[in-house]
């Protein structure tokens, strides 16, 4: 079997190689360093498990596991992530993840997450656990960012880290219109008015960094 590792660092792929080959022995790895060798990996190899940063140089890490869902809907997939569970780990386990681990914990997390889910289950640690439990309580008042589509949260993400509308067309592969169209829903919903109020929103709740 083999285990795909898709981090755009080195050294990261390095570490979490070492991880899972300890944990797992026999196992084999490839790697991938964005979005595009992700699925190009996937069309060429045998791969038993996806192990995903959220990330990515380009396409988010979110926007890449719909894709591989898409065209591998029973490949398990495991994100690794530098943002707390209830900013992404709900949106990540609808999207089809199996696990969402943050990254201060893959050194305990990853190995037993990985034996889990190849065992044929799904891994939650008890941060994503109490992420799940906040978002099925329909009494409690949601912040403005929970009110987004995958799609809109992540343009405002973009919008929020200072790119302009035209860089994020072309990392989407959508118009510079259609990013237009985004942003004025996410101003609507959010009941913001400028790029700066989305900035100071997305810091203070460690949406970007």
């Amino acid at each position: 079997m083999n285990i795909l590792i898709a981090d755009d660092h080195a050294v990261v792929r390095r570490g979490l190689r070492d991880i899972l080959s300890e944990a797992i022995p026999g196992t084999g790895f490839v790697e991938a360093r964005t979005g595009d060798e992700v699925i190009r990996q996937l069309a060429k190899s045998q791969i038993g498990l996806l192990v995903l940063d959220i990330n990515m140089p380009g396409r988010s890490g979110l926007d890449i596991l719909k894709d591989v869902k898409l065209s591998n809907p029973r490949l398990p997939v495991i994100i690794l992530s530098g943002y707390s569970e209830d900013q992404y780990a709900v949106r990540c386990l609808r999207a089809g993840a199996a696990a969402y681990i943050n990254k201060d914990g893959a050194a305990d997390e990853l190995a037993q997450a990985a034996k889990k889910i190849l065992s044929g289950g799904r891994y939650i640690t008890p941060g994503v656990a109490d992420s799940l439990l906040t978002n099925l309580d329909v009494g409690s008042a949601k912040p403005p960012h929970e009110l987004l589509s995958d799609r809109e949260f992540e343009v405002m993400r973009m919008i929020a880290s200072g790119l302009p509308l035209t860089s994020i067309g072309d990392q989407l592969h959508v118009s510079v219109k259609t990013i237009s169209t985004y942003r004025a829903r996410i101003m609507e919903k959010m009941q913001m008015e400028s790029n700066a109020e989305l900035t100071r929103y997305a810091l203070k709740h460690n949406l970007i960094e």
